[in-house]
């Protein structure tokens, strides 16, 4: 959100550019090149703006007279280089720019172009950074850079293996899928440390996770003593053409550091080839719009760090709450009476958890819906909704009042609307009830049962549907909120006793309410940017957990929220509708 007194204009009086407004300084054009200026100006305007464009938003955003602005975009759609859709009336790059892009590719030297970025990451993290490619079935160094003090040495042109390494595991992990299983089945695992994955199915549980993350991890995995944390270097296609890699000392680079370097390698390697990427998590949230009036009492009672905290629920038979750590894979259950957090390291994706009326846990996984020990970490099958997508995860569930778990999908990084909605029933028949969702999030009802809330995180969108409790039949799908991306993205909810539906608003530093009728009645402000999703528990009901993140979060903003990836609770005044435990067929 712009807050800024100026109207968003220049001290000029021109009106700034998208880039001006992203930080952005413009380049000081040579003498008599005015028109070329121009030209480049208001293609800037075309490629950075968020949606396309019409003729009167481009005048305006261009600051140019009417005259001069319609002949260059009359030019620049001439040769090419915008497109104008007359049936919208907007706008876009024209496709000049893809064959200028393939172009460049054909002559583009990675080693060249990631020189700049390895100087600035070697200072920045203080840790000795390569840049990788795939190299057969190994991982081989290109280029490297260290300080000149105590650091992990990489000779150029040295090759390691995949499995063991961050630079492998993210090499394998983004590429193209038929590559990747053919590499996978050549792999040797051998073990190099006692960290050493030697299975293949708890390496594939470790590239789902790094697809998810969008960076991977090595905790002494290849060499003992020595950490590494890796992010792909994406081609035009998706698929990785090298990758960047942080290397050093477990005692420097442990679990607290390797994750904001992991974020910097990210936005490094997109600034390489100046691709966006596919994953959905941001690493620039937005500013907080204003400080507000905390809530009186609001608290953070489990100030934990999680990298991605989601899925309260609340056990009322147990009185105990449950959450999970997506991108930590871990299950946890939280007694808010002792504040004693026991935790259950799975060793691969979970994201949801379903207590059941016995006392037993199914968690929702990268391999479907399972049954979890918690004492033991053990799983077991139930029910897989989506058998063969390995591109896609399960994410948020729920038991419906029809009694069944209803659970939606989404693929690994979010990058197409690949996900769906399911039922599962007891007996753990299936049935797809929706289709197309990018990221398929919060799921809810009416105390009455019969609308249906869902929630499409990537356009912004809580779904409503008429439900019928008994039968789980849902129809009439619409348009219950939809949030402004300038204000944040909708991510878990809940349902209270009076009605009202709460969710959290993930980088949007708070939770909101809406009536029935979809009309927002309130918020709650929170002193963290990116809250995840909302359970009422506690006694009567009366309490509003939330859960939170960190990830990708700058140090810039844990600075200013250092209790991000906390669980807070709060009293809303209003207690929650009860949520059903899983009954066994």
């Amino acid at each position: 959100m712009d807050n800024r007194s100026d109207g968003g204009r220049s001290r000029t009086g021109q009106a700034r550019t998208p880039r001006e407004d992203a930080g952005v300084t413009p380049a000081v054009a040579p003498a008599g090149t005015a028109a070329l200026s121009k030209g480049l100006t208001l293609l800037d305007i075309v490629a950075d703006a968020a949606d396309p464009m019409r003729f009167a938003d481009l005048h305006k955003a261009s600051g140019l007279p009417k005259p001069t602005f319609a002949r260059i975009l009359r030019t620049l759609v001439a040769f090419g280089l915008v497109r104008q859709d007359e049936a919208k009336g907007t706008y876009v790059l024209g496709r000049r720019f893809l064959e200028l892009s393939h172009r460049v590719w054909d002559t583009f030297d990675l080693v060249a172009a990631a020189f700049p970025e390895l100087d600035r990451l070697s200072a920045e993290i203080g840790e000795t950074v390569a840049l990788c490619r795939l190299d057969g079935d190994m991982v081989q160094y290109l280029e490297e850079r260290s300080g000149d003090g105590l650091a992990v040495r990489v000779d150029v042109g040295r090759r390691a293996p995949l499995h063991c390494t961050a630079a492998g595991k993210v090499l394998l992990a983004y590429q193209d899928p038929a590559l990747g299983r053919a590499i996978m089945e050549r792999l040797k695992l051998d073990p190099f440390t006692r960290q050493t994955i030697v299975t293949s199915d708890a390496l594939q549980a470790d590239l789902t996770l790094t697809r998810a993350r969008g960076y991977s991890v090595s905790y002494e995995e290849h060499l003992t003593g020595v950490n590494s944390v890796s992010a792909p270097i994406l081609g035009r296609d998706g698929t990785p053409i090298g990758a960047l890699v942080a290397l050093g000392p477990a005692s420097r680079l442990d679990a607290t550091s390797v994750h904001p370097a992991g974020r910097e390698l990210i936005a490094a390697a997109r600034r390489i080839t100046g691709s966006a990427g596919a994953v959905a998590i941001t690493s620039r949230p937005r500013p907080r719009a204003s400080q507000g009036r905390p809530q009186a009492n609001l608290s953070c009672i489990l100030p934990w760090g999680a990298q991605l905290g989601e899925a309260p629920v609340w056990d009322d038979a147990r009185h105990l709450l449950y959450w999970v750590d997506i991108l930590h894979p871990a299950v946890y259950r939280f007694d808010p009476r002792s504040g004693r957090n026991e935790a259950c390291d799975t060793g691969k994706l979970i994201s949801a958890v379903i207590p059941a009326e016995d006392g037993r846990l199914l968690v929702a996984s990268q391999d479907g819906i399972e049954w979890l020990d918690f004492a033991t970490g053990d799983m077991t099958l139930f029910a897989n909704p989506e058998a063969g997508l390995r591109d896609n995860r399960l994410n948020d569930a729920k038991i419906g009042p029809d009694g069944a778990i209803w659970i939606g999908s989404m693929r690994i990084d979010a990058s197409r609307p690949s996900g769906a909605l399911y039922r599962v029933e007891t007996d753990a028949t299936i049935t797809r009830k929706e289709s197309g969702i990018t990221v398929s999030n919060g799921i809810a009802w009416s105390p009455t049962g019969n609308t249906l809330y869902f929630v499409d995180t990537v356009p912004g969108l809580i779904y409503a549907y008429d439900s019928e409790p008994a039968s789980g039949t849902i129809s009439n799908r619409r348009v219950f909120a939809q949030i402004p991306e300038a204000e944040g993205r909708p991510d878990g909810i809940a349902v209270d006793a009076e009605g009202g539906l709460w969710c959290a608003i993930w980088d949007g530093w708070r939770v909101n309410r809406y009536e029935p009728d979809g009309k927002l009645d309130r918020t709650i402000d929170l002193p963290v940017p990116r809250p995840t999703s909302v359970a009422f528990g506690g006694a009567d009901l009366s309490t509003l957990f939330i859960t939170s993140a960190r990830t990708r979060l700058p140090a810039s903003s844990l600075s200013e929220a250092p209790l991000s990836g906390g669980l807070f609770a709060c009293k809303p005044g209003v207690a929650g509708a009860p949520v059903k435990l899983f009954q066994r067929g």
